[in-house]
């Protein structure tokens, strides 16, 4: 079953509203086992919203148009639909006795303009409304040369119509076009994503590591994988796997998973929404450790960072942000000498451990831009982690703008801390 999405409505072209229901729509679909290859967006004009309609038609077995149902002149997708369907409309009395009762029951009168929601083309279904004063529309098509359907000859198209609102629209969707589809479908299936969230590698260099292992799902056809960068966040893999259940998805999810890790390794972060500050925050709670913070070129953003974890209370302490050069001596224990070097960020996490009673000391020093300092380049960072056993310091050399940079050193001393929390476990283990 492929369905397409079709939302109406003239803002939505001029970026006034941003079109978030093809995208709910879209994730619902999948979770359905209903494959949606094209989404659109079209004005509040009558003879562009038949063509789309037309074009979507003929490469997919199901539309939802969305939006185009309210009482006001622009708001025309009923009359697109009569167009497309070669029917007229027909006032519904019963959908219009709901409309004049839900106005009744607000006390307040009713426009006249309300009356063509209940403009119904004929053979349709109305879709009850629940939230809102517009009803939904089932349209099916005719069979192989009926109006609308489908020019590679097959029938049984329909054209869901739901209203634009989104609490009016999920609620119809959920209630009346995804049942509607499994039941056409017949068969049940469910289309499930994972996404895992990597680190420390460009798109182009991991597209070409895993270039086997995206070979021979090729061929294979099921599970899929794509690439989203994901600007300062990193690069987004995701998986996608269809089975006639989802629980059978996922275990198709799970064995696609082992087999990016073992490519991948610890560049991988996290999975879905999970981020490098969660994940930092669950290596630190998983082994009872504590960590103290000391910032100079990211000016406290790794501290609001770590903050915005639920429950960092418990394993974070606080930080220091010690962006002039005579905190780094006074305070945390800097000896005299350049500020961006690794003698520098290795003194700094271990003055952040001492100072801050923590575990763990993170500290990241370096030069933002957008000129030199100390005869040190823009985009070099310096990060240094101090634990109880020694501590490390690694540089850094990142792209961009002073902003750029500051956000890509804050994930990024993370990353290092991460990394070294892992081996850490490791050789505890070992």
């Amino acid at each position: 079953m492929r369905c397409e999405v079709v939302a109406v409505g003239t803002e939505l072209l001029l970026g006034q509203i941003v079109d978030t229901n093809s995208a709910w729509i879209g994730e619902r679909l999948a979770r359905a086992g209903v494959d949606c290859h094209f989404q659109t967006r079209v004005g509040d004009n009558i003879e562009r919203i038949v063509v789309a309609l037309q074009v979507a038609l003929g490469r997919s077995d199901a539309v939802v148009v969305c939006g185009g149902l309210g009482p006001t002149p622009d708001d025309v997708t009923r009359e697109a639909l009569s167009v497309l369907l070669g029917v007229p409309l027909v006032r519904d009395d019963e959908v219009l006795a709901r409309i004049r009762a839900l106005f009744g029951g607000r006390g307040r009168a009713m426009a006249s303009s309300n009356e063509r929601q209940a403009d119904v083309p004929v053979g349709a279904t109305v879709i009850e409304q629940r939230r809102g004063t517009a009803p939904g529309l089932i349209c099916p098509l005719g069979s192989a040369g009926g109006a609308g359907a489908r020019p590679d000859g097959a029938g049984g198209s329909v054209i869901y119509a739901v209203p634009g609102v989104p609490r009016e629209m999920t609620e119809m969707v959920e209630r009346a076009v995804v049942p509607d589809l499994e039941a056409r479908m017949g068969q049940r299936s469910a289309i499930v994503s994972r996404v895992l969230r990597v680190w420390g590698e460009a798109e182009s260099a991991l597209a070409e590591r895993l270039a086997p292992r995206l070979a021979a799902l090729d061929a294979a056809g099921n599970p899929t994988i794509a690439f989203l960068a994901s600007g300062i966040e990193g690069i987004q893999v995701r998986i996608t796997a269809k089975a006639t259940t989802a629980e059978a998805a996922a275990a198709v999810l799970d064995a696609e998973e082992a087999e990016l890790r073992s490519v991948l390794g610890e560049q991988v972060f996290g999975v879905d929404d999970q981020t490098m500050e969660s994940a930092v925050a669950g290596l630190l709670g998983e082994h009872g450790l504590t960590l103290g913070l000391a910032e100079s070129m990211t000016g406290g953003l790794i501290a609001s960072r770590l903050t915005s974890v639920p429950g960092a209370s418990t394993w974070f302490r606080g930080g220091v942000v010690s962006y002039a050069g005579e905190v780094k001596f006074d305070l945390l224990g800097v000896p005299p000498g350049p500020v961006v070097s690794e003698p520098a960020a290795r003194a700094m996490a271990e003055g952040a451990r001492r100072v801050l009673g923590a575990d763990v000391g993170l500290a990241v020093t370096g030069v933002a831009g957008p000129g030199d300092h100390e005869g040190v380049p823009a985009g070099t960072v310096v990060v240094g982690v101090a634990l109880a056993e020694a501590s490390e310091a690694s540089r850094l050399r990142l792209p961009g703008d002073r902003v750029t940079v500051t956000q890509l050193g804050a994930i990024s001393a993370l990353d290092v801390l991460r990394r070294r929390l892992l081996h850490q476990a490791g050789e505890a283990s070992g």
